[in-house]
């Protein structure tokens, strides 16, 4: 039997990882750990009580709140402020506090009862000046990665974990950095298999989408809603790409993962949908006229907002290759099963996203 702990286990992320673990190991004991702060996550207690998953309410940057878990054979650190401007627009304490002081706080539960240890990074830990100058070319529908570039880690296919690490990246991308620099640290000299997972665009069903953060969930909700969007930056034509990763898929990843981290033990991953699972903007809101039957006013704001980029799609290579790992989702499968949640709890979700 395995006792699994997973931090910000009332998130997005972290909520359907338990729910999904516990479903499929009926015999394994899931704690879901969480603050609650995430407007949207109170919603999601009935649903993991309802399978069996355990809830503790605790706050990761308190190290004294992890006292009353226990011991724990893996733990699953899903926790952390994930808005890309927090500390750009406001006070970067609670993100500091949050992202790298609690994931502390965790390797030290980890380091006490030598748990296996998964990480959840970024892609925001790459250096945003140097995402920038990517050579691209620009399409009718959206910015493509060119095949010629002018250092390593960077091909069509996406970007790699050789890609170059100097340069600023924003506060939350530095503290997913320097947490990952402790994890690897804590797995040198505390004896703890770990594994460090930058994913890219997560999304699917109960994910509380806002414009900086969930941006996918946010746009098929703003056209099921029909409410306004805007094109922001780029000269406000919605050309800006991203891949994006159903949270099914992500389980699949982890669950391999955390059965088999002996054969990874120490490795650094890219994980995200990949060139196949990708759009632009422009490309998104087609897929949303087309299943929700709605046209929706898109605003064009020519202006970057700080801390924004052109492009970034992820190459899977290196975890298909280590972990026999690909998404299996196409990107309609993905908008489609969003819509459909939508539909379903309507009521409830237009409290939030409305």
């Amino acid at each position: 039997m395995k006792k699994i702990l997973i931090t910000g286990g009332m998130g997005f992320v972290g909520s359907n990882l338990a729910m999904a673990l516990k479903l499929k190991y009926r015999e394994y004991s899931i704690i879901s750990f969480d603050n609650l702060k995430r407007r949207g996550s109170e919603m999601n207690l009935t649903r993991l009580k309802d399978c069996g998953v355990e809830f503790i309410h605790g706050d990761i940057r308190n190290r004294s709140d992890f006292d009353e878990i226990g011991k724990v054979d893996c733990i699953i650190d899903a926790a952390a402020e994930p808005s890309v401007l927090a500390g750009i627009v406001d006070s970067p304490t609670y993100l500091i506090d949050t992202n790298l002081n609690g994931t502390i706080n965790t390797l030290y539960l980890a380091r006490k009862y030598k748990s296996d240890f998964i990480f959840l990074s970024t892609s925001r830990v790459y250096p945003i000046s140097k995402i920038e100058q990517i050579n691209f070319a620009e399409n009718e529908s959206r910015f493509d990665i060119a095949e010629k570039q002018s250092f390593s880690g960077i091909s069509s296919r996406g970007i790699s974990e050789d890609f170059p690490m100097e340069g600023p990246r924003s506060y939350y991308g530095a503290t997913k950095y320097a947490s990952e620099l402790f994890v690897n640290e804590f797995r040198e000299f505390a004896g703890i298999k770990s594994v460090i997972n930058r994913c890219g665009v997560l999304a699917g069903p109960w994910q509380m989408g806002k414009v900086d953060q969930g941006v996918i969930v946010l746009w098929v909700a703003r056209h099921f809603f029909k409410k306004p969007l805007s094109y922001i930056g780029y000269g406000g034509a919605g050309k800006q790409v991203r891949d994006a990763l159903h949270i099914n898929d992500l389980f699949d990843l982890v669950d391999w993962q955390i059965h088999n981290i002996e054969k990874i033990n120490g490795q650094t991953f890219n994980v995200g949908g990949g060139i196949e699972c990708s759009f632009s903007l422009k490309e998104l809101t087609q897929l949303c006229q087309e299943i929700t039957g709605n046209t929706i006013k898109i605003k064009p704001v020519q202006e970057n907002r700080e801390g924004d980029i052109r492009i970034y799609l992820t190459d899977n290579t290196k975890v298909t290759k280590l972990c026999s790992w690909s998404p299996k989702t196409s990107k309609y499968e993905l908008i489609k099963d969003i819509y459909n949640w939508l539909r379903d709890n309507e009521k409830q979700l237009s409290l939030i996203l409305n």
